[in-house]
């Protein structure tokens, strides 16, 4: 008689167990069907083309592409550049305001202003 108890709690436990299981597979299956839309992505294949994208190596490595694709030219630093940057420079103008002038980047008006001169040594 107890063996029987025993053996009628344990059915129901498994069966308890496989509803939830089966409860829980439908709530799966229901969050991936709209994983897509958490992500941005139109449709559920457009989702998994980028995941192909990214798998092969296609991603974005965190930094955004050139506007139109193509990447952006070295600037040529001239005499003329460099002149720009130390009346700019001199006249105390921030880095910053010194690149949306010139056009070249900011580590090539650092290297200009400490090739000029124009830098406070480093105290050590």
């Amino acid at each position: 008689m107890a063996k029987d108890k025993i053996l009628k709690a344990l059915a129901a436990a498994r069966a308890k167990v496989e509803k939830l299981e089966a409860a829980m597979a439908a709530k799966r299956n229901r969050l991936l069907a709209r994983v897509h839309e958490q992500h941005g992505f139109a449709s559920l294949e457009d989702f998994i083309n980028a995941l192909k994208q990214v798998a092969k190596g296609g991603g974005r490595k965190g930094k955004a592409k050139a506007a139109g694709g193509k990447r952006r030219k070295r600037a040529v630093i001239t005499p003329e550049i460099k002149a720009k940057v130390k009346a700019l420079a001199q006249a105390g103008k921030t880095g910053a305001e010194i690149v949306k002038e010139t056009g070249i980047s900011l580590p090539s008006v650092q290297n200009i202003k400490k090739e000029l001169g124009l830098t406070k040594a480093r105290k050590k």
